[in-house]
């Protein structure tokens, strides 16, 4: 499982009715936060529970939020931050042959929704707050103001 945790100041993902793309009237799903992470979840074929449990330890207390000295010390709980995840296949892009990346690696929907939810839920309950979620499978329209910038990414496969 892949995660790319993005610090925001804000975040939002919409959802829009086909063919109705940008129409408010056409808005099926609509989530945004505040002062946060934005996180994009990748799952492949093989993840497990053990490899939310971990991802959901580092993304809930890593301490990459500014404390009273500057200093990135603080952890999205420790703001009373908020978290949007999406669900993103294309983390796991193949693009070792030709200009059209592979997706074999991302796990298929019955595989990956889940998982996705679980991740979510194991999230919510880590930092004590609900967090806010794409629409799995979805063609989603994803905002963010990346503060810092920071970004970093976590591979449950690659821990030492």
């Amino acid at each position: 499982m892949r995660l790319v945790i993005q610090r925001v100041s804000r975040s939002s993902v919409t959802v829009y009715e086909e063919g109705f793309e940008y129409q408010k009237d056409h808005i099926t799903h609509h989530e945004e936060t505040g002062k946060g992470l934005l996180i994009l979840v990748g799952i492949e074929e093989t993840d497990l529970s053990a490899d939310i449990d971990w991802l959901v330890g580092k993304a809930s207390q890593m301490r990459i939020f500014d404390d009273e000295n500057g200093i990135m010390n603080l952890s999205l709980k420790d703001i009373d931050g908020e978290c949007l995840v999406i669900s993103q296949f294309t983390l796991f892009a193949s693009t070792k042959k030709g200009n059209r990346p592979s997706w074999l690696r991302a796990a298929k929907g019955n595989i990956s929704q889940p998982l996705y939810e679980e991740f979510c839920s194991k999230m919510s309950s880590a930092t004590g707050k609900d967090v806010k979620k794409g629409v799995f499978g979805a063609d989603m329209k994803v905002e963010l103001v990346n503060d810092g910038p920071v970004t970093i990414v976590i591979d449950s496969h690659n821990r030492e």
